[in-house]
């Protein structure tokens, strides 16, 4: 039996990135409670039998409420642990060379910081692209100036793939990027270093979704 390819969430829709701070397996259960339509499992440190270990429960989170696993970088253990799919970077695994090993029952992410690395993506397959980062933000290191609102604008126009904005992303900010015809939103402190994890994961859906009234 074929196994059924993981759909994109409905736009718009949250996703929440592990902070390598905390125990990515609270925070994940924080998050969907909150609403996150996807979880992506994000630890450059740890080792591969500890992000086995994280993926396996974090994915029975995700189909529990009905959201996507995905796990960054780490093609073989999104395989091993049955994740819905993976999100790499521009120094990572080939598209082409992840699709042969994860087939077309997984979902491929990319990350872009351009509107050519957007269509490269788009033109090698991805299933969707983490676009950022559009504004200033703490939780990576980042050495180059933030896109903004206008360069997404122009990227959602010529892209047909859903685009996932990333980078100091909040309540406050988070309908605008909707706006600029993002499907959805990814964030890192906005969730994990709230008091009220769930609390606050709601508080930016309902952001998102104000977008659309």
């Amino acid at each position: 039996m074929t196994p059924m390819t993981p759909v994109m969430p409905s736009s718009p829709f949250l996703c929440v990135i592990t902070d390598e701070a905390l125990c990515p397996i609270s925070l994940a259960e924080q998050a969907l409670k909150g609403g996150a339509a996807m979880i992506q499992l994000r630890h450059k440190r740890a080792s591969g039998n500890q992000l086995f270990l994280w993926a396996i429960e974090i994915c029975k989170l995700c189909h529990k409420y009905h959201a996507l696993c995905i796990i960054n970088d780490r093609v073989d253990i999104a395989m091993a642990s049955n994740a819905d799919g993976v999100h790499l970077g521009q120094q990572d695994m080939p598209i082409a060379a992840a699709r042969q090993l994860l087939g077309h029952h997984r979902i491929i992410g990319i990350s872009a910081s351009s509107l050519k690395e957007a269509i490269q993506a788009q033109n090698d397959g991805a299933d969707y692209i983490g676009f950022g980062h559009i504004f200033p933000t703490s939780s990576k290191k980042k050495d180059s100036a933030p896109l903004g609102t206008e360069t997404l604008r122009q990227t959602t126009t010529l892209i047909s793939l859903p685009i996932i904005a990333i980078g100091g992303i909040n309540h406050e900010n988070a309908a605008s990027l909707i706006s600029c015809g993002a499907s959805g939103v990814a964030v890192i402190s906005a969730i994990s270093r709230a008091p009220d994890q769930a609390l606050a994961a709601d508080k930016l859906l309902c952001s998102i979704n104000s977008s659309l009234s």
